[in-house]
C-alpha cells in the first residue's frame, strides 16, 4: 500500500512520461495484461491511455489492470492512468513511510 507521500512522488515522476499502452475497444485483454505486467517488471511505473471507443472508463480499466497485474493505481486523470508495482530488482526508490 502506497502512502500519500509515495503516491505524490510517483505522480511527479509520471508527469513527464508518455502513455506507452492504450486500452482499445476490446478492453483489458489477456495480451494487454501480459504486456503491462512485463513493462511493470522492467519500468515499475507505466502510463496508459484509454481510447474513446472503449466501453470502460479510465478508473475501471485502471482498477482491472491493477488487480490483474498486482500493481497499484497511482493516478487517474481524464482518459489516462498510472500504475506502479515494485520489481524484483527495484529501480525506483520510494520515500520511506513513517512508522
Amino acid at each position: 500500500m502506497l502512502t500519500s507521500k509515495q503516491r505524490a512522488f510517483l505522480r511527479g515522476m509520471a508527469n513527464g512520461m508518455d502513455a506507452i499502452f492504450q486500452v482499445g475497444k476490446n478492453g483489458v485483454t489477456p495480451e494487454l495484461r501480459d504486456t503491462v505486467y512485463n513493462a511493470l517488471e522492467a519500468r515499475e511505473l507505466v502510463k496508459i491511455s484509454v481510447l474513446d471507443n472503449n466501453m470502460l472508463g479510465a478508473r475501471e480499466a485502471a482498477e482491472m489492470l491493477a488487480s490483474r497485474t498486482g500493481a497499484e493505481v497511482v493516478q487517474v486523470i481524464g482518459n489516462k492512468f498510472v500504475l506502479y508495482r515494485a520489481a524484483k530488482k527495484p529501480v525506483i526508490e520510494l520515500p520511506q513511510a513513517k512508522k
